[in-house]
Order: structure tokens, then C-alpha cells, then sequence
């Protein structure tokens, strides 16, 4: 577990822009089981890859024309229980942070794990996103 005031301005770096933080499994389920519209959940890490391609790259996304009705995120290494609780809907896909899922009517319809965001530039995460929300989101 990371100390909270070291992860604070990197939770609002998403907070900040509309995404809603899940800090609790309650509120996880509440939010990724609706079973209508779209939502899009980003599993925030302290990790570089998710400070220079992860966030950038959702915040870049959402820009679109064709976007997810809901943002989320959960804090892995800081919310342990809405972050466990996250992975159970992002199964079969093993943990993953930083990770970025799109949920449509209930269910899970895209999904960048650590090893799609690693490397790329946010430019590159926030086209694979637009592509999804521009299939799923219209």
C-alpha cells in the first residue's frame, strides 16, 4: 500500500478531469454492473507507464466524438478492495496496472492491459480507445 499523500495528485490527475474514483467494492459493482450504457474504468498505478501513457491517454480519448457515458477509476496499491473487486469484472483477464477496460451494458468489451500501454505513447492508447468508443459508444 502506497501512502495517500503520495498518490493524491495522481488520482486527481483523473478526478480532476471527471473520472470518478471507486474506493470501495460497493461502489465498483454499483458502477461497472449497470446494465445500460457505457463506461470506462481506468486502473490507476504510481508507475511511470501510467503517468506518461495511461492517464494521458484516457483524458486524450474522452475527447472524442463518440465517448463512454461514465468514467472510473480505481487506485491499485491504494484502494485494495474496489481494486480486487475492479479485477473480478475485468476477468479472464489476469491483474494488471495500470489497465484501461471498456464496459458496455454490463460487460466487458475492451481492454488495454499493462503490456499495450507500456511503451506506446498516449497518443497511440488514446486511438486504440477512440476506435472502441467510436464501435461501442455510438
Amino acid at each position: 500500500m502506497y501512502p495517500v499523500e503520495l498518490t493524491i495528485p495522481m488520482s486527481k490527475d483523473l478526478t480532476n478531469f471527471g473520472f470518478e474514483s471507486l474506493t470501495t467494492p460497493e461502489a465498483v459493482d454499483a458502477a461497472l454492473g449497470q446494465e445500460e450504457g457505457t463506461a470506462l474504468l481506468v486502473v490507476n498505478s504510481v508507475c511511470g507507464c501510467a503517468a506518461a501513457n495511461a492517464r494521458p491517454g484516457a483524458k486524450l480519448a474522452v475527447k472524442n466524438e463518440h465517448k463512454p457515458d461514465r468514467l472510473y477509476t480505481v487506485f491499485a496499491g491504494v484502494d485494495r478492495e474496489a481494486t480486487a473487486q475492479a479485477r473480478e469484472h475485468l476477468l479472464p483477464y489476469p491483474p494488471s496496472s495500470p489497465s484501461i477496460a471498456l464496459f458496455k451494458d454490463g460487460k466487458l468489451v475492451h481492454f488495454l492491459e499493462r503490456h499495450h500501454i507500456e511503451g506506446r505513447p498516449a497518443e497511440v492508447i488514446a486511438q486504440n480507445l477512440k476506435m472502441a468508443f467510436d464501435r461501442y459508444c455510438s
